[in-house]
């Protein structure tokens, strides 16, 4: 699972297909994502001291992950992502449609010389 919050993503299926947002939320073990502005469903709420005048209120409910991929911040197009090392062995995520570096998963090993 290579999304991350605040990645750039468009739905790709579904009632919201072609959208883009913001991730907010990442749920790994239900593989859902809250995308910003799609996927809105209404909750009606009871007047209480917390919410003194009730009504419906608007909120973004999760995506399933495999309905989501990543916009590029290089070529701007919706591209699947992958994970390579690089040379001094960090390993990143990428774009496997312009091949440009996405962000950093985990830093290189540190050496220790004796």
């Amino acid at each position: 699972m290579l999304i991350k919050v605040n990645d750039m993503v468009q739905v790709m299926a579904g009632d919201d297909r072609g959208q883009r947002g913001k991730v907010l939320s990442v749920d790994r073990l239900a593989g859902r994502v809250v995308v910003e502005g799609v996927n809105r469903v209404y909750k009606h709420v009871r007047r209480s001291q917390k919410n003194p005048q009730g009504g419906r209120l608007s909120k973004e409910m999760p995506v399933q992950l495999s309905n989501v991929a990543l916009i590029c911040p290089k070529c701007g197009k919706p591209a699947r992502l992958g994970a390579r090392l690089r040379s001094d062995g960090a390993k990143e995520r990428y774009c496997k449609k312009c091949g440009a570096a996405v962000s950093e998963i985990s830093p290189a090993p540190s050496r220790r010389d004796a």
